[in-house]
């Protein structure tokens, strides 16, 4: 796996929104994200489809995919940020190829961006699945100074979950959006799953739609062939009260037994909360009976 050279203050990295449109609600967010980056000392372009608007995409798939060719190519970006996920980011990558660049550079963003992080993860480059514009001012100082010193070149620091048994195992690190990787099953886009440690969380998803996805997994032998599991947050993931229902929590129990390999739940990452930086393709060894992934 390639990964991109770390960055400094001064560099220079492209906003770019691959995906749904900026929001009303979300623009005062979205200027807090910059100013993070900002006063953190880097320089930060705004692609000019950032607040581009076709139904609930951030422009149509040609603007978009224009300003993800403009970014991934042109070399005085060092980095490229998301502004937000939403939908969209998938319809980019019909008939679509990476453009060979040396050093490869630095692309985050999570949710609806899980497509374009796999389809670098394809590539053998290792992306960052992380805080978007409109999400990072929401981070604790933690989370966003564990962001800063991982691109800056420091090492990860471990992450703590609960761990829910099995030993100790070591893989290629592939974080994901539940709902987003469901759907790219089958497709080009979707990479090969041996040596993986599958990380995953997911938004605004009934029990019973979260069992139904991971039934999709489990038919398909995919889950038969990952080193690991782990799980960060399933916010707002509850059933109606008037619905008789298991909890999120009770549905990953029972679709992920009987595999026999170490899985983690709780860990600081997804939406609604602290969603701790995770190298997409990054090599990680994940402690069943402990409950701790480390970044090697």
């Amino acid at each position: 796996m390639f990964v991109p050279p770390p960055l400094h203050k001064g560099d220079t990295l492209i906003a770019i929104a691959p995906s749904g449109t900026l929001r009303e609600r979300e623009k005062e967010r979205f200027e807090e994200g910059l100013k993070i980056w900002q006063e953190r000392g880097y320089e930060i372009v705004l692609e000019e489809n950032y607040e581009a608007r076709e139904g609930y995409l951030a422009g149509n798939d040609a603007i978009r995919r224009q300003a993800l060719e403009v970014a991934w190519t042109n070399p005085e970006y060092k980095g490229i940020i998301c502004v937000r996920g939403g939908y969209g980011g998938a319809r980019l990558l019909e008939n679509w190829q990476w453009a060979k660049i040396n050093p490869p550079k630095w692309f985050i963003g999570f949710s609806d961006v899980t497509s374009l992080l796999w389809s670098l993860y394809n590539e053998n480059i290792i992306s960052l699945h992380g805080p978007v514009l409109t999400t990072i001012a929401q981070e604790s100082q933690w989370s966003i100074e564990r962001l800063f010193n991982y691109i800056e070149g420091e090492k990860l620091p471990e992450l703590q979950g609960k761990g829910w048994g099995g030993k100790k195992a070591t893989g290629r690190l592939l974080p994901a959006n539940l709902t987003v990787a469901t759907h790219l099953l089958c497709t080009p886009v979707c990479p090969k799953f041996n040596d993986v440690i599958l990380a995953l969380e997911d938004v605004q998803e009934a029990p019973y739609k979260i069992d139904r996805m991971i039934t999709q997994w489990r038919l398909m032998g995919i889950l038969d062939k990952v080193k690991g599991v782990i799980l960060g947050r399933f916010s707002g993931c509850d059933a109606p009260e008037s619905i008789p229902s298991w909890t999120v929590e009770q549905v990953w129990c029972d679709r992920l037994q009987g595999l026999e390999i170490p899985i983690i739940s709780n860990l600081p990452f997804g939406h609604d909360g602290d969603n701790a930086c995770l190298p997409v393709g990054g090599k990680v060894e994940i402690d069943g009976e402990t409950g701790i992934l480390s970044f090697l």
